[in-house]
């Protein structure tokens, strides 16, 4: 790896480190202009001015919003996500088992999802413009023009109230075996699959077509190997970069954007204790949910730039 290639990979991850430093200031703040008083709400409209204003002492909120963010980042960077007003528990021991929820099925919609969408993709650039590809194009294009709420609902009224073959609520806890975690996350992950199993497979569908204009692909081609091995030996790996790409971004979704998902199926991960906290007004849960999708987001982007970084044999071999 030469000394090009190492800058670029420094100057990506000093990028994501101030990236995410930018955005813990917005989430600071954006908490911060949240209409109302975290202290008023807490006690109820009933309590005593003397309560709030004790109430705000206690919590901090009389000192200055730099000096409340500054402690907020300090902690942070120290591995305490801080405590939720609602009930007084520390958020870092609360998120520590949903968030395994949410990886779980995060990975198993992935373990799906990835290797399906690279397959359809090949197949329909092995029968570019005849019926597989437009049965495939079509069937993709419609599930991503459709929201994952009706998506999701529509799985339940089928599988879950018609034929009652799944779960309408995804309740998963520790005592479940490994198969019975896998019944219960089945509609939810089926969801998610169908809303980043299109993205994935038209973008990869597109990266190889780009590449089979390529002078060496006409040259295999004059060779007399066969198409499927054509694009599967010579054209995927010279498209993998944007195909790389489209997975981290669509695996960033995965764990970022099932909050909608979570809330239909009543699933217990992050995003649904997000929504439980911010109809109860807890901003230390919103600020420290917020950041941790923040920073997995920005991550599995930054992840993405330097796999697209290393896999280019131009950088990696400069003239």
């Amino acid at each position: 790896m030469n000394t090009f290639v190492l800058k670029l990979i420094a100057q990506r991850l000093a990028l994501g480190l101030l990236l995410l430093l930018a955005v813990s200031v917005l989430i600071f703040v954006g908490t911060q202009l949240l209409p109302g008083d975290v202290a008023q709400s807490i006690l109820g409209q009933s309590a005593t001015p003397e309560a709030v204003e004790n109430l705000r002492r206690e919590l901090g909120l009389d000192q200055p919003a730099w000096a409340r963010y500054f402690d907020w980042l300090g902690g942070i960077l120290q591995g305490d996500l801080g405590t939720a007003l609602s009930n007084r528990q520390d958020i870092g021991q609360s998120l520590w088992g949903r968030a395994g929820n949410t990886l779980f099925l995060a990975f198993w919609t992935a373990v799906v999802a990835v290797p399906l969408a690279i397959l359809l993709g090949l197949v329909a650039v092995r029968y570019q413009s005849r019926w597989p590809d437009r049965v495939i194009s079509g069937t993709t294009l419609t599930a991503i023009s459709l929201p994952e709420f009706f998506i999701g609902y529509l799985l339940i009224y089928v599988f879950a109230v018609k034929f009652s073959w799944f779960p309408s609520v995804s309740t998963v806890h520790s005592g479940m075996s490994l198969g019975e975690r896998l019944h219960a996350i089945a509609l939810p992950a089926a969801t998610l699959t169908l809303v980043i199993l299109a993205h994935m497979m038209r973008m990869t569908r597109a990266a190889i077509l780009n590449v089979m204009q390529s002078p060496y692909i006409e040259t295999a081609e004059l060779k007399g190997l066969g198409t499927f091995r054509i694009i599967a030996r010579h054209a995927f790996p010279n498209a993998i970069a944007p195909v790389v790409n489209v997975v981290m971004l669509n695996l960033a979704f995965l764990i970022v954007g099932v909050v909608v998902v979570e809330v239909i199926f009543v699933y217990p991960g992050m995003g649904q204790y997000l929504i439980d906290h911010v109809s109860k007004r807890d901003v230390p849960v919103v600020q420290a949910v917020g950041l941790i999708f923040a920073a997995v987001y920005i991550g599995l982007n930054m992840l993405a730039d330097i796999i697209a970084i290393v896999t280019n044999p131009r950088l990696r071999h400069p003239k």
